[in-house]
């Protein structure tokens, strides 16, 4: 099953790719494909946070907004040979992280909706 991300000024996207603290914009529609994801966690961010887009100007995250946090299955990750002059290995997963801001209409509920449709709970 895929879900469907599209093209809001309320979304923002975080992962592997980027720097740590960066957040881009979701400016286009893109699938992704849950058979490849291990874990998925929903969470709200309870205080302000400060993020960075990709030209490192400082923005704020707000309070109660949402996120979407998707781990990516072994299957799609990187192997790191050195970890800080060491020689070692160390599989880092890919992830991806949606931020939903508080104005956000809607598509936060409409996947968590779809995605809890598939949990069985026990």
């Amino acid at each position: 099953m895929f879900i469907k991300i599209k093209k809001n000024c309320g979304i923002y996207m975080q992962h592997n790719g980027l720097e740590k603290q960066h957040l881009v914009p979701v400016t286009s529609n893109f699938l992704i494909n849950l058979d490849h994801v291990a874990e998925v966690s929903f969470y709200t961010i309870k205080e302000k946070k400060i993020r960075y887009d990709l030209e490192n100007h400082e923005f704020q995250i707000q309070p109660h907004t949402r996120v979407l946090h998707l781990q990516m299955t072994y299957t799609y990750a990187m192997i790191k040979e050195n970890i800080n002059g060491t020689k070692g290995s160390l599989v880092e997963r890919s992830y991806y992280k949606l931020h939903f801001l508080p104005e956000e209409m809607g598509q936060y509920d409409e996947l968590r909706t779809k995605i809890e449709e598939h949990v069985l709970n026990l």
